[in-house]
């Protein structure tokens, strides 16, 4: 590594925002060590954007209680432990700022400008946040609202190191804890099956996974599910609209919706088949939470739905995958006259904190030097860190991740020709080949899971 005599950095500051990942303490382990071996100061904000929004100069930020000293005492063999290091949280300094012009607006950035000032009470001249794409939005934000301050103002460059279990970010081909994740889900998927088939049941498991259905999909994969559907699935068959009343403007808006009866006929015609063709009367279904963002509020029996401070639903007031079982069930029972126990479960909050695998270590280990990297021996400003081939680091400038017009960024969703998505199509069960001779029939479809 070069050494930071070229930079002006002496003191840096991390943090860590949204939900947890494994592998985190990685990032965060071996980022501080790199600053730490060139003589630069490394400090974590504890819970995320919290204390640096709530900052009050009559208040001043202070170690323990609002930061930690990330020395070389705390930072011993943190790598491979699950956890967060300096914890985390959702507070949202950017929430208002949506486009470039409320940039000017100071009421609009009057959060963003108190953690520009909490920083630099605490004199940090650099800052890196890990999260997911709200987390590197509220980043974008703050980088854009220093790009406003008077000449000669300090400025602190920001870099984004990419987190999140749902996999759904552009500029980098798999996140830190995203294998990890999937392995302990995988796990419980495995044993859910196995408790499917003593007990002749189904369940069906709500997978995390907001945006995109890599979670699910992976999860499904590798824990031999007899199906997936996430978002990307929701072709036009399964779509119709509603009309809703927005609850902050009282203004009527049309949205599109699942087809609940459609979604839930091609769940029961798959059971049907595996029982019929291939002699299973159990099985998981994996569903990406995703969906409960499509479901029809027209169903949900006046049930107020929760949202975060980046406007995202809160999938469990939604229970989507208990939703979905309830009505299978009913309509399995219509079709059949028998009865059939079918469970929904939600799986994702026990895999964010789980000891990280191998792959992600690594992964996560070299995102954090990245950040070193890309701030002291780079002297960027506004960057993603990312790998690509053998672990090489590359930085990916935020006008690449974010729309410049309305500061959101992008999901990365599975593309449909992508052999990932072919392979879990592949691997599912089976329900457009009807075996017809009782060989087949006992045989079964040889590329079906679970």
């Amino acid at each position: 590594m070069a050494n930071h005599s070229k930079s002006s950095i002496r003191k840096v500051a991390m943090l860590f925002s949204g939900g947890p990942a494994p592998a985190a303490n990685a990032v965060i382990s071996t980022c501080a060590a790199a600053f730490n071996k060139n003589g630069i100061e490394a400090i974590g904000m504890k819970n995320g954007y919290s204390n640096l929004v709530d900052f009050n100069p009559d208040r001043p930020l202070t170690e323990g209680r609002d930061y930690l000293r990330l020395d070389s005492a705390r930072l011993r063999r943190t790598r491979n432990t699950g956890g967060i290091l300096i914890g985390t949280a959702r507070a949202n300094p950017g929430k208002g700022v949506d486009h470039p012009d409320d940039l000017k607006d100071s009421k609009k950035t009057a959060k963003l400008k108190t953690v520009y000032e909490a920083l630099c009470s605490i004199d940090a001249d650099a800052l890196i946040s890990i999260g997911g794409d709200d987390t590197m939005r509220t980043a974008n934000k703050m980088k854009l609202f220093q790009d406003t301050l008077p000449a000669g103002s300090k400025k602190i460059p920001v870099v984004h190191v990419p987190k999140t279990i749902d996999n759904d970010y552009f500029g980098i081909d798999f996140t830190f804890g995203y294998f990890s994740a999937v392995e302990t889900m995988a796990a419980e998927i495995r044993n859910l099956l196995a408790d499917a088939e003593a007990v002749r049941a189904y369940y069906i498991v709500e997978s995390m996974g907001r945006g995109a259905g890599w979670l699910a999909y992976g999860a499904a994969i590798a824990g031999e599910a007899s199906l997936v559907i996430s978002m990307e699935d929701l072709t036009e068959d399964l779509l119709t609209t509603e009309e809703t009343v927005n609850k902050v403007s009282g203004q009527k808006e049309t949205r599109k919706v699942m087809k609940v009866d459609a979604f839930v006929e091609r769940l029961v015609t798959l059971m049907r088949h595996r029982e019929e063709h291939e002699g299973k009367e159990f099985g998981v279904i994996v569903i990406a939470e995703g969906l409960a963002e499509y479901y029809p509020e027209s169903l949900l029996g006046g049930i107020e739905i929760e949202r975060d401070p980046f406007g995202h639903i809160s999938s469990s007031s939604v229970d989507l995958g208990k939703r979905i079982a309830k009505h299978a069930s009913k309509v399995y029972q219509d079709q059949t006259g028998k009865k059939r126990k079918i469970n929904g479960v939600q799986l994702g909050y026990e895999t964010r904190c789980a000891r990280p695998q191998a792959y992600d270590v690594i992964l996560g280990s070299q995102l954090g030097v990245g950040a070193y990297r890309a701030l002291v021996e780079e002297g960027l400003n506004g960057v993603m860190v990312s790998v690509e081939g053998q672990f090489d680091l590359k930085y990916v400038p935020f006008e690449q991740l974010v729309d410049q017009a309305t500061l959101k960024t992008l999901v990365r969703f599975i593309r449909k020709e992508s052999d990932f998505y072919k392979l879990a199509r592949f691997l599912e069960s089976n329900v457009s080949d009807q075996p017809q001779s009782g060989t087949d029939r006992r045989q079964g479809d040889r590329r079906a899971g679970g």
